[in-house]
C-alpha cells in the first residue's frame, strides 16, 4: 500500500473540470454531451469517465464464499437423470438444477450421492405443485442439501395462470413454508422479466415487488434464504451493476421487516439475445454473460449451452458450457471475484444509478397495489412489452447489433436440417386469467425469414 501511495504521489491529482476541459479541446469546439454521453434504455446517461469527485458508494455486502457451477437436467427418467448427474458432477460442477412436469422416484433419481465425498446443492425446478411430493423431498435426508424453486406468482406470471387457484396455491405453500421453516423453498424467478425484454430497472423492482407479495404472507415464517433467479444479457457492465444493486436494495427491503432473510443470486445467461444462425458466437455471449454474473456477486451460477436453441441436450454441448465457468474460475482466477469491481467508479455510480431508479419503480408498483395487483390488471405485461419493442426496432435498425445475424451474416450458413428443437416462441392456445409474459428472441423475425430462404 505504501508502495501505491508513492507511486501516485508523484502525480498532480488532476479535477473533473480539468478533465471535461481536456476532453472538450481535444473534441476542437464539438459539444461534448451530444458527442461522448450516451442514454441507456433505462434513461440512465452513461458519460465517457468517471471521477473520484462525483462518486458514491452502496454499502453492498461481499459473499463470504465463492459461487457454484450448476448444470440442469429434466428429469423424464429418473435413473438416466441420476447416470447424467453423476457424470456431471464428477466433472467439475459443484449443483444440479433438477427441472421436471412430474413426480418421480427420489431414491432412483439420489442413489449414488451419500457416498460423493464433497456434497453438491441439488436444485428442484418443479413445473407441478404437490404437497406431499415436496415434503417427501424436503423430508429425504437432512444430510442431504435439497433445495426446492417454488414460485407459484412466477408460474401465474409466465403462464397466464396459477397451478390450481390463488387460494389453493398459497395455501399448499404457506403449509410448506410452515412445516418446513428452515429449508429454502422460496424462489423469485425474475429471468422471466430479462427474457422477456424489460428493462434493467424493471428487472430489479419487479423482483423485488414480486418477492413483497412472499414476504407479506409469509414474512413471519421464513426462516431461510429466498432464491433470485436472474438471466444476465450482454451489456457487460450493467449487468454487473444489475445484481449489485438488487442486493443492496433487497436488504433495504427486509430491514423494513425487522429481520434479515438471507437472499441466494442464481443467474443463468439471457435467451434473449442468443441467436440460431452463427450460433458458436453463443459461446461468446455466455462467457461475457458468466462474466458479469461472478463480478456481481452471484451465488449460483447455471450453464447454458451454445446450441440450446436447435439442439437437445447432449454430452459435448454440456461439456463446453461447464468448462467455460471452470475456465473461468480455474485458470482466470475467478474464484471469490466478487470484491474486484468494488471502487470501480463507474460499475459503484451504475449501481447506484440502477438501484434509485429500481427503488422508485419499487414504491410505485407498491402503492398501485403491489405486485399481483399490477399483474392482474396487465400494467406490468404492458410496460415490458413497450420497452421490448423498443428494443427490437433497434435491433431491427441495426441499432444493437448480434454478429452473424444482423450483423456481418455467413450466407453460406444453412440451418434447417440441423434442427432438432424447434426456436421459436410458441403461441399457446390454452384459455388463462391474465396476459402472460412471453419470452421472445430478438433475432427470430430474421431467423425464420433465412430459414425459409433455404
Amino acid at each position: 500500500m505504501s508502495q501505491t501511495k508513492s507511486l501516485f504521489s508523484e502525480f498532480n491529482p488532476v479535477s473533473s473540470k480539468e478533465w471535461k476541459q481536456q476532453i472538450q479541446m481535444e473534441l476542437k469546439g464539438v459539444d461534448y454531451t451530444n458527442t461522448l454521453v450516451w442514454q441507456s434504455i433505462e434513461g440512465i446517461a452513461v458519460k465517457p469517465f468517471y471521477h473520484t469527485e462525483d462518486n458514491e458508494y452502496l454499502d453492498i455486502p461481499i459473499l463470504k464464499k465463492d459461487y457454484q457451477i450448476c448444470q440442469t437436467i429434466f428429469v423424464d427418467d429418473p435413473a438416466v437423470a441420476n447416470e447424467i448427474a453423476l457424470d456431471m458432477l464428477s466433472k467439475g460442477v459443484d449443483a444440479i438444477q433438477f427441472i421436471s412436469h412430474k413426480s418421480f422416484d427420489i431414491d432412483v433419481l439420489l442413489q449414488g450421492f451419500k457416498t460423493l465425498k464433497n456434497k453438491p446443492n441439488f436444485y428442484f425446478k418443479l413445473q407441478f405443485l404437490s404437497t406431499k411430493f415436496l415434503s417427501d423431498i424436503l423430508d429425504y435426508s437432512d444430510a442431504e442439501p435439497l433445495i426446492i424453486q417454488q414460485d407459484i406468482i412466477g408460474h401465474l406470471a409466465q403462464t397466464g395462470n396459477w397451478f390450481v387457484d390463488e387460494r389453493d396455491d398459497f395455501k399448499t405453500l404457506n403449509n410448506l413454508v410452515k412445516k418446513h421453516p428452515n429449508k429454502s423453498i422460496l424462489e423469485v424467478d425474475a429471468s422471466i422479466y430479462q427474457n422477456a425484454g424489460a428493462t434493467i430497472v424493471q428487472q430489479i423492482a419487479y423482483a423485488l415487488s414480486h418477492a413483497n407479495e412472499y414476504l407479506n404472507v409469509f414474512g413471519d415464517t421464513i426462516k431461510s434464504e429466498i432464491q433470485f433467479e436472474f438471466a444476465i444479457a450482454g451489456n457487460y457492465f450493467f449487468e454487473i451493476a444489475k445484481l449489485r444493486a438488487f442486493r443492496y436494495l433487497w436488504r433495504q427491503l427486509t430491514a423494513e421487516y425487522a429481520k434479515e432473510i438471507p437472499v441466494k443470486i442464481i443467474a443463468k445467461p439471457s435467451s434473449r439475445n442468443k441467436t440460431l444462425y452463427d450460433y458458436n458466437v453463443n459461446m461468446l455471449r455466455t462467457s461475457t454473460e458468466y462474466m458479469s454474473a461472478v463480478l456481481g456477486g452471484a451465488d449460483v451460477i447455471t450453464t447454458r449451452a451454445y446450441d440450446y436453441l436447435f439442439k437437445k441436450s447432449n454430452s459435448f454441448s454440456n461439456r463446453i458450457a461447464r468448462n467455460q465457468l471452470l475456465v473461468l474460475r480455474e485458470e482466470n482466477s475467478f474464484e471469490d471475484a466478487q470484491s474486484f469491481v468494488k471502487g470501480s467508479y463507474y460499475i459503484e455510480t451504475l449501481s447506484l444509478e440502477l438501484a434509485k431508479k429500481s427503488l422508485n419503480l419499487f414504491k410505485e408498483l407498491e402503492k398501485s397495489g403491489g405486485f399481483l395487483a399490477n399483474l392482474k390488471t396487465g400494467l406490468i405485461q404492458r410496460k415490458i412489452r413497450e420497452v421490448a419493442q423498443k428494443e427490437q426496432d433497434l435491433f431491427d435498425a441495426g441499432k444493437i447489433s448480434l454478429l452473424g445475424t444482423n450483423r456481418y451474416p455467413n450466407p453460406d450458413d444453412k440451418m434447417k436440417m440441423d434442427l432438432e428443437l424447434y426456436p421459436f416462441l410458441k403461441t399457446n392456445k390454452k384459455q388463462t386469467i391474465i396476459q402472460p409474459i412471453i419470452s421472445k428472441r430478438l433475432t427470430e423475425k430474421i431467423e425464420k425469414e433465412r430459414l425459409s430462404k433455404e
